[in-house]
């Protein structure tokens, strides 16, 4: 099951410091608006994003569609499909995308150990 490019969703409680910090890791901003609360980061094929007042805890994030570097891939599989797949398997949803729709949608499940894991489409 190929779920796209992956990052890792962390809650920040400043933005700015996150962003600081990070930076002194070798990671550079690459997409995102600090003004709305959140950033992509990127060292090498590392990407990390931070947002501020969006999300309770922090989360694996997969983008189906996407490369490492946000740029759209040519044959994917639709977020609707991967979803599909994973309800049949008997993974339980917390969120689920509209299976009626076309174009951006996600999904969210969780592990075992409570690790909400998000599967964002943007394509």
């Amino acid at each position: 099951m190929e779920l796209g490019a992956f990052s890792v969703s962390l809650t920040v409680k400043d933005l700015e410091a996150s962003r600081r910090f990070y930076e002194t890791l070798g990671f550079m901003p690459f997409a995102g608006d600090q003004a709305q609360g959140w950033l992509i980061l990127k060292n090498g094929a590392h990407v990390i994003g931070l947002f501020q007042g969006m999300f309770e805890r922090n989360m694996l994030t997969f983008n189906p569609g996407w490369d490492q570097n946000a740029q759209p891939v040519g044959a994917f599989t639709d977020v609707r499909e991967l979803q599909r797949r994973l309800k049949a398997r008997g993974v339980p949803l917390v969120s689920e995308a509209d299976e009626s729709t076309t174009g951006p949608a996600s999904f969210v499940v969780v592990d075992p150990d409570g690790n909400p894991i998000l599967v964002d489409q943007h394509v």
